[in-house]
């Protein structure tokens, strides 16, 4: 893994993990978020892992997913990371209601819930990573 050259976001969690273990050397960085409304964060995936300029992405699992499953020039393969007990690659999706909605907060529960097999069959189709309730990897279908 020496001689790869790994693409990864500033200031991330896989940053961190390449640091730990003495690979940035092979490093290519690349900004979050750039403020230029013509550049996107599955760039990284979409154009420059296709075209030989980084030998790995290291990219958030939803941008990862999506980007994989849809290239056409190459087949592109994600892995996610296994959790490890130093550092957090997962996150789980919170919604927010203002304080004092209680009906409206346990409504959108309810209606998640009621749709879960739903969501998670969209997020499926988009190559969306996935864990189930104990952070274990769903194993795509």
């Amino acid at each position: 893994m020496k001689s790869h050259k790994l693409g990864v976001f500033g200031q991330t969690p896989p940053a961190d993990w390449l640091l730990r273990h003495r690979l940035f050397d092979q490093v290519v960085p690349y900004q979050p978020q750039s403020g230029d409304p013509e550049r996107y964060p599955g760039e990284i995936v979409e154009k420059d892992l296709v075209a030989g300029k980084i030998d790995v992405a290291f990219v958030w699992g939803p941008i990862a997913g999506y980007f994989a499953k849809n290239a056409t020039a190459a087949e592109l393969a994600v892995v996610p990371f296994a959790p490890t007990p130093w550092i957090q690659f997962d996150f789980r999706i919170a919604m927010g209601v203002r304080f004092g909605e209680r009906e409206w907060k346990d409504r959108i529960e309810r209606l998640l819930e009621a749709n879960r097999g739903r969501i998670q069959a969209i997020l499926a189709a988009y190559g969306v990573p996935q864990l189930d309730d104990e952070g274990r990897i769903i194993k795509a279908q």
